[in-house]
C-alpha cells in the first residue's frame, strides 16, 4: 500500500518529462522547418538583391499554420542590394526573420507559471548579393 501511495505521487510528475520531451520533439521539427525555408529564401534574395517578403510570409504561415501578421521580416525587398554598391563597396543583405514557435514548457500550467510572453526563433544573419542590376 505505501509503494502504491508513492506511485501516485511521483506519477504525475513522471508523466511531465513525457509531455516535455514530447513538445521539445515539436519545437525541433519547427526550428528545422523555419531553418530550411529561410535559408532557400536567403539563397533567392542573393540572386534577386533582396527578399520576397510576401512569398517568405506566404510559406512560413502555411507550413507552420500560424498567421502572417505575427511573422516579423526586417530585410531588404527585390532589387534592393546590388552586387556592388555606388560606393564600390561589396553589397550585402542584412536580414532578421523572428517567427512565433507557441508553447515551450508542458508544465506551466500545473505548477502555476503564467505563459505571458510568446516566445519565437529568430534568424539573424547576412549574405553578399550577387543581383547584377538592370
Amino acid at each position: 500500500m505505501k509503494q502504491f501511495i508513492v506511485l501516485l505521487a511521483v506519477l504525475p510528475i513522471m508523466l511531465l518529462f513525457l509531455a516535455q520531451f514530447s513538445l521539445e520533439q515539436q519545437n525541433n521539427m519547427k526550428v528545422a522547418l523555419i531553418t530550411d525555408i529561410v535559408y532557400a529564401a536567403k539563397e533567392e534574395a542573393k540572386q534577386q538583391g533582396g527578399f520576397d517578403k510576401e512569398a517568405l510570409r506566404e510559406e512560413l504561415s502555411s507550413k507552420l499554420g500560424i498567421s502572417k501578421d505575427s511573422i516579423i521580416i526586417d530585410a531588404p525587398g527585390i532589387h534592393e542590394i546590388k552586387r556592388i554598391d555606388e560606393d564600390g563597396s561589396r553589397g550585402i543583405i542584412s536580414y532578421k526573420i523572428v517567427v512565433p514557435i507557441g508553447k515551450i514548457r508542458a508544465d506551466s500550467k500545473y505548477f502555476g507559471i503564467s505563459d505571458k510572453g510568446e516566445m519565437g526563433y529568430k534568424i539573424e544573419s547576412s549574405s553578399p548579393s550577387e543581383y547584377l542590376g538592370n
